[in-house]
């Protein structure tokens, strides 16, 4: 059994997810806002604030992975699932769960920039700058943490904890 800390109690995620929705909402007033969450981690976090954003909002979902079979990123994404609608000339916000060192989002990000959207931004749950090798633009964040091992709000320790109503650590 894994033990797990709490790293951000509940309220404090639910909280600060509600400013940055505040946020968006604010950004983008009079515009439709097309957020693409990145599967399977972001759908915890695209879900909370998309409840709580006060603009129109439509979505779509993206699997991609740049580590093959390896435990090393070996830089290229690959598309494990694409998006089912075109994204030219649309709004576009990627909700992402963590950012660490940069490389998947740097390169998705290439990708769908070459797909046309007018206005192409990120949101993520969580940023962790100590570990960042490529530099990725971050529009909003909830949350800045340290560099240990997360799960819960969708983050998962070999597909277990995504459920975890609050950021937690696993105690090694």
């Amino acid at each position: 059994m894994d033990k797990i800390n709490v790293l951000i109690p509940e309220e404090k995620v639910n909280a600060r997810i509600k400013e940055v929705a505040e946020q968006i909402s604010r950004d983008y007033a009079g515009r439709n806002i097309h957020l693409i969450c990145i599967l399977k981690g972001g759908v915890f976090f695209m879900c909370e604030l998309a409840k709580r954003i006060t603009i129109p909002v439509s979505m779509d979902f993206m699997a991609v992975s740049s580590y093959g079979d390896e435990t090393e990123s070996i830089g290229r994404v690959r598309i494990v699932k694409d998006l089912d609608e075109s994204i030219k000339g649309k709004d576009v916000l990627i909700v992402e769960d963590i950012i660490d060192s940069g490389r998947t989002l740097f390169n998705l990000m290439k990708m769908l920039e070459a797909r046309q959207p007018a206005s192409l931004r990120i949101a993520a749950l969580l940023d962790k700058p100590d570990r960042r090798e490529f530099d990725v633009p971050i529009s909003y964040v909830c949350h800045e943490i340290p560099d240990v091992f997360v799960v819960g709000y969708g983050l998962d320790y070999a597909q277990r904890h995504r459920n975890l109503p609050f950021i937690g650590y696993v105690e090694v």
